[in-house]
């Protein structure tokens, strides 16, 4: 684990909430990877799992104002911004209680109350949101940053280099972070780029790019929270290239047929929820006991969810109509 002072703001007390928080992601996807084996839920998902250092500790330094753009991968970024695992469960189901009515599924679950703008189907479709979002902010002098993840294979599309480009030359409020899980579907960034570092590209467009170990909590709260503060100051937009690893495949139908068992275990080695309870039972603010109690509990939140999901009512055939237009 990284060694530098975090903001004065991630007491203790936070970082063993974030802890329980790691688990929490971990253990919805976990479970809803289960009901789409077993044809329990319907549509498509893509799970984070091995990622939850990069949603949970991106989000945890950020302002109650700020934002975030998410993607098709998303169930960890909304979590980590206070959405509700009871209504994200119940929209996986498809029932009313859910987010989106259940009309929305895995890839739609957005609370814009909460600064949640929104999981995107689309690759890459929530880069151009995201500027939209800091140009809003700065037009307004509203004062709030926008955190825009992204994955490696979105960094090729068009979507990316435009935004990079207006946010860059609009000095905008916002903080782009590419989750390079070393996939684009089945495409390994070693095929797909012909650079070292996806960060490397900030050059192209005048803003500065950083690397950082996306599986190492302190080191990526602290890289983010600098960009958050330098965006926020007027400076303009930073980039961010967290790397990490998707343990499961890219979605529900994906038998990982392009990857080695020992590429995967070797990257299982660095699981950030290991990491980050190691630093903390090191720097004395939790006990395995502690950890044992918090693990449970977030398995316990999961298993209710899923009870809420369960028992709540499915839509009825004359809402169908409901909600087809803004």
């Amino acid at each position: 684990m990284s060694n530098h002072a975090l903001p004065a703001f991630i007491t203790d007390e936070k970082l063993v909430e974030l802890y329980k928080q790691m688990w929490l992601i971990r253990y919805f996807d976990e479970k809803v990877d289960q009901f789409f084996a077993k044809g329990m839920i319907h549509g498509t998902t893509h799970l984070c799992v091995g990622q939850e250092a990069t949603a949970a500790g991106s989000i945890a330094v950020l302002q109650e104002k700020d934002k975030i753009t998410s993607t098709h991968r998303g169930h960890g970024h909304c979590i980590a911004k206070g959405a509700s695992v009871d209504k994200m469960m119940a929209e996986l189901f498809g029932k009313v209680t859910g987010y989106c009515k259940g009309k929305g599924g895995s890839m739609h679950i957005a609370d814009v109350e909460k600064g949640n703008l929104g999981a995107n189907g689309i690759v890459g479709g929530g880069i151009p949101l995201a500027v939209g979002a800091a140009l809003t902010s700065r037009m307004k002098n509203e004062g709030y940053v926008v955190l825009c993840f992204f994955g490696d294979g979105a960094a090729n599309e068009g979507s990316f280099h435009e935004s990079l480009n207006l946010a860059s030359i609009w000095d905008l409020p916002v903080v782009f972070i590419c989750e390079n899980n070393q996939y684009g579907m089945s495409g390994s960034v070693k095929d797909m780029f012909n650079i070292e570092h996806i960060a490397d590209r900030a050059q192209a467009y005048g803003i500065p790019g950083k690397v950082i170990d996306g599986n190492d909590m302190l080191e990526v709260m602290n890289a983010v929270y600098e960009a958050v503060e330098y965006a926020r100051s007027g400076k303009g937009p930073v980039l961010i290239e967290a790397k990490t690893y998707r343990w499961k495949g890219h979605s529900k139908s994906d038998a990982k047929k392009y990857r080695t068992r020992e590429e995967e275990q070797e990257w299982r080695k660095k699981d950030p929820i290991k990491r980050f309870k190691e630093y903390l039972m090191e720097k004395g603010v939790l006990t395995e006991e502690k950890a044992e109690q918090l693990r449970e509990e977030a398995f316990r939140e999961i298993e209710d969810a899923v009870a809420f999901a369960e028992k709540s009512p499915e839509p009825s055939l004359d809402t169908l109509l409901e909600d087809v237009y803004a």
